[in-house]
């Protein structure tokens, strides 16, 4: 995919337009639960929240099929990939959570859960220091977990 050498001002406006879509109040309130009550520790509880009765599957669904949305938009050239996961990191915060169970995941039916998540965590500059910075922080909330 042709990738956007620099950013310009339709990369600003489309990364303002999606700060604005977040701030919708079912989003708000989803990105909320996931990013306070997600925190998988085995691919059990990674997966637990796919079942379509337990208390967090349509947050999930939509927090995770947002940031499917925003980071497919990079993948696909749409926006400056850099600028936007700059701007826009708190998917790549789920998608860290999730990354050592995304077989499990995908396994049970979600071949494509977290594909264009995993791309801009994995392949571009950006997103590959940020899960490493994630990692960290998570490493120290399960820590203080299992204390």
């Amino acid at each position: 995919m042709l990738q956007k050498d620099t950013p310009d001002h339709h990369d600003g406006e489309l990364v303002i337009r999606l700060y604005e879509l977040r701030r919708e109040p079912v989003m708000r309130e989803s990105r909320a639960a996931i990013i306070s009550k997600y925190w998988p520790v085995s691919a059990e509880e990674a997966t637990e929240v796919l079942k379509p009765d337990h208390p967090l599957n349509a947050a999930y669904r939509q927090v995770s099929s947002y940031w499917e949305m925003v980071y497919g938009m990079a993948h696909a050239g749409i926006v400056h990939a850099d600028y936007l996961i700059e701007h826009n990191t708190e998917g790549l915060f789920v998608f860290a959570r999730v990354q050592p169970f995304l077989e499990a995941i995908r396994t049970l039916g979600f071949p494509r859960a977290f594909r264009h998540a995993e791309w801009a965590g994995t392949q571009t500059e950006t997103g590959r220091r940020l899960v490493e910075e994630f990692r960290g922080r998570i490493a120290r909330r399960q820590a203080a977990r299992a204390s």
